[in-house]
């Protein structure tokens, strides 16, 4: 027996478990919340690069990646994710209040954690993808949201979706250990791709 080392259906099957295994090292690298920015980072990272033309390996370029966007991926998450994860925390402390003031503040508070949520995703993927100054890659971060509202809809559902599901058909669970995170990051890829091609200087 003969194993054709192009066949489709093996090249297949190897990028599966390939996925299968950047998800796994991607949740583990989330545990200690703190590093939260740069596996994310280094998550898009490899999931760009493969989703141009599949070049690159992504399992094995993983950890450089989390090693070279450390420091900045988790300055930008304390700038943005923090902010986001305190937003929604107000907003759901007022929203069980019965004045229509205080809910209307509930609702400007989801508001502004979805911006901010959405800002961190932008500059999750401009780390990865560029080199630029903190302050820059944060500046653009901000920005895009308001440039690009549909592209970065898109970006929202592919995790709110991945969350919903998870919480309504909890063998969902599954799915996300296995291989739900890295594949919503290649689905993002091509969206990260699309943004940054029509802002590149």
């Amino acid at each position: 027996m003969r194993i054709d080392p192009e066949n489709k259906a093996l090249d297949g099957l190897t990028t599966f478990l390939a996925f299968i295994a950047l998800n796994v090292i991607f949740l583990v690298s989330c545990v200690p919340i703190v590093t939260i920015g740069a596996a994310v980072s280094a998550l898009d990272e490899v999931t760009i690069r493969y989703a141009d033309e599949e070049r690159g390996r992504p399992v094995a370029g993983y950890f450089p990646a989390f090693g070279r966007n450390f420091v900045q991926a988790t300055l930008l998450m304390l700038c943005l994710l923090v902010p986001a994860a305190a937003l929604v925390f107000s907003g759901l402390f007022w929203l069980f209040n019965p004045e229509p003031f205080v809910t209307a503040l509930a609702a400007i508070a989801f508001l502004a954690a979805a911006y901010a949520f959405a800002a961190f995703l932008h500059a999750m993927a401009l780390v990865a993808a560029y080199r630029n100054s903190f302050r820059q890659t944060l500046k653009n971060a901000l920005l895009l949201p308001a440039a690009e509202p549909i592209r970065t809809l898109g970006l929202l559902l592919i995790p709110v979706t991945i969350g919903c599901l998870a919480v309504i058909f909890p063998p969902f669970v599954l799915v996300v250990a296995t291989i739900g995170c890295s594949l919503g990051a290649y689905g993002s890829a091509f969206l990260f791709r699309a943004v940054h091609a029509r802002h590149r200087d």
